[in-house]
């Protein structure tokens, strides 16, 4: 699938950018045709400007060269990935003003004749999160997880056929006392998943079929779970530069 992996953090030497370089690896060697935008590297301003303001309410926008890009690149993909760390228990701000800015009216939907959305992003296929998070996941829930509620349900509505948009939420909680065992079997677990081939709708029932079954079982008659793939090889992601201890401002 034509993939385009939006990144929001501004450091290369952080946690964030090791689980952008190993998503953008998985990916490809599950055969999609991959894209980044690293919104802190091209320069992405998040603030709309007067005039674009404007011309947004009346359902002309005006985008500047840099976001039309971005919008192309969007039309374009039947997958997006999201890779960002909870900032506030929300989206990065630049992140936010980027899903202001490209997700206009008359470019990514328009509203019929009842007043109602209508999605424009035919291609999109799958919306991925890979997510960092300081807090517990009860707290996470609790409080209502703002940044994935946004690119899950919000975002999944841009399509004109929103049941048809599959989502995957990779997430790791407590990030600012994790181990750097920790980590890297979240990366690990990262690129398990996004290395896996795409999943048709077919294989999603037999899936869900076997875990029933698995459920129903006796305790005593259940199968243990089999082995998991080798440790990931960090190596292979170049991370002599990054610090996968625990230290302070990780939780970014």
């Amino acid at each position: 699938m034509n993939t385009l992996v939006i990144w929001a953090h501004p450091r290369s030497e952080s946690y964030s950018h090791a689980l952008l370089q190993c998503s953008v690896a998985a990916l490809r060697r599950a055969g999609h045709q991959v894209e980044v935008i690293d919104l802190y590297a091209t320069g992405f301003q998040p603030a709309m400007a007067d005039a674009e303001w404007l011309a947004y309410r009346q359902f002309r926008p005006e985008p500047d060269a840099l976001t039309l890009g971005h919008i192309e690149q969007v039309r374009r993909a039947e997958q997006l990935v999201f890779v960002y760390p909870t900032w506030w228990f929300g989206l990065p701000a630049i992140l936010k003003g980027w899903l202001e800015r490209t997700m206009v009216p008359g470019l990514a939907f328009d509203f019929n004749a009842s007043g109602q959305i209508r999605g424009n992003l035919g291609s999109l296929r799958r919306i991925v999160g890979v997510a960092t998070y300081g807090s517990a996941p009860w707290y996470v829930h609790l409080i209502g997880d703002a940044g994935r509620r946004t690119l899950t349900r919000c975002l999944r509505i841009s399509s004109p056929k929103p049941w048809r948009v599959r989502v995957s939420w990779l997430a790791l909680y407590r990030l600012d006392t994790a181990t750097a065992e920790t980590r890297s079997a979240f990366l690990a677990h990262v690129d398990q998943v996004l290395s896996a081939p795409p999943a048709t709708r077919l294989t999603w029932f037999h899936s869900r079929l076997r875990r029933l079954r698995r459920l129903s079982r006796p305790s005593h008659r259940r199968r243990p779970p089999e082995a998991g793939p080798p440790a990931f090889p960090l190596a292979d992601l170049e991370l002599d530069s990054i610090d996968l201890r625990v230290g302070p401002g990780e939780s970014s």
